[in-house]
């Protein structure tokens, strides 16, 4: 992970600690006691509920590694302008192809996630939109052409 600043919104920040309290706490406690069961059962070597229960242990102390690490680095930002598109701004968009609305916030790259409409500004939606207006038109460059964009609303 690089020396970068991580930019996040005050949403993402408690999101991150409270995924960080969850992995320490309770998953934690959990996947050892898995891991106790597991070496009950004899023979290491062929044990394959012993050497899944110590790989998803690998996975959660890097996924607290990385999330400790984020927070680290973290500047927290708050949209305090809703005149212009920024980070922790959420935009009502009108999506000319489609001719229909969407709705997006924008967030850091640590917090981006497709699926709850929460895009990064680093990506090419992201940067199409910072410093765009209610009423302006903005063209995104995407894998599969140009789609163009009117910015309704800004909250």
């Amino acid at each position: 992970m690089s020396n970068e600043e991580v930019i996040l919104t005050p949403e993402g920040k408690i999101k991150l600690e409270q995924e960080l309290e969850e992995l320490k706490t309770v998953k934690r406690k959990e996947l050892a006691a898995r891991i106790k069961t597991a070496i009950s059962y004899g023979d290491l070597k062929e044990n394959s509920e012993y050497h899944s229960a110590k790989e998803d242990q690998a996975f959660m102390e890097t996924r607290i590694l990385t999330i400790e690490g984020i927070l680290r680095k973290a500047r927290i930002v708050e949209s305090k302008d809703d005149s212009r598109i920024q980070v922790g701004s959420t935009v009502v968009l009108h999506d000319v192809e489609m001719d229909e609305n969407v709705e997006y916030k924008v967030v850091g790259a640590a917090e981006a996630d497709m699926l709850s409409n929460k895009i990064s500004y680093e990506s090419p939606m992201g940067v199409a939109l910072i410093g765009k207006a209610a009423g302006d038109t903005v063209i995104v460059n995407a894998p599969m052409g140009e789609i163009q964009f009117k910015v309704l609303e800004i909250k």
